[in-house]
């Protein structure tokens, strides 16, 4: 393991960041199965464990505030807005979290969903900006349930993992949100800008 909490290029404490999630507040089954996997890990040192509230599938940047036009953003947002509105709600599973590097990540599937999803918040940013920031190519479609925060040997929490037994998740995806992000306090916390309905 390794820690997740470097500067990343760029970022430093009380940088903030514009950025597309899809959240999960309201969404009890997904809650009860981070809960559950958060009482799997929690005797484990050298992780922050995700709560509810900052439960999120990172899916686009845009860039820090400061750095691009406010106006834009909003311009964005609304572009957004107009071509997810013609992408129907759907649901999502989690099941069998794995141990990366740096975080316990849970797949979301179906991938291909999501994946419609985030193409075309890309396409509204590109009506807006004459580059799309980040790269297409290499998504893969997570939520993760905790961060590392030092270094260390995988094996305790791959061991803690394949002893657990919980049930998949399920959860609906009904809007994806555009908000304000920060890591200042080894977690990803954020205040909303804009709720974007789909379909």
């Amino acid at each position: 393991m390794r820690d997740h909490w470097w500067w990343r290029p760029g970022w430093s404490v009380g940088r903030r960041f514009y950025t597309w999630h899809l959240t999960f507040d309201g969404q009890s089954d997904i809650h009860r199965f981070a809960a559950a996997y958060r009482s799997v890990l929690a005797p484990l040192s050298g992780l922050d464990l995700i709560p509810d509230q900052w439960l999120h599938l990172t899916m686009q940047g845009i860039g820090f505030v400061g750095e691009v036009d406010e106006q834009d953003v909003h311009n964005i947002a609304a572009a957004a807005e107009a071509r997810l509105s013609g992408i129907p709600a759907f649901d999502v599973t989690l099941q069998a979290p794995v141990v990366d590097p740096e975080a316990i990540l849970v797949a979301v599937q179906p991938d291909a969903a999501v994946r419609t999803v985030r193409n075309a918040i890309r396409a509204g940013i590109g009506d807006v900006l004459p580059q799309v920031p980040e790269r297409a190519e290499g998504f893969t479609p997570h939520v993760s349930l905790g961060y590392s925060n030092g270094t260390g040997s995988a094996a305790p929490f791959a061991s803690a993992l394949a002893q657990a037994a919980v049930p998949p998740a399920q959860g609906r995806v009904t809007h994806a949100e555009l908000i304000v992000i920060h890591r200042d306090q080894h977690m990803y916390e954020w205040e909303p800008l804009a709720k974007c309905p789909l379909g």
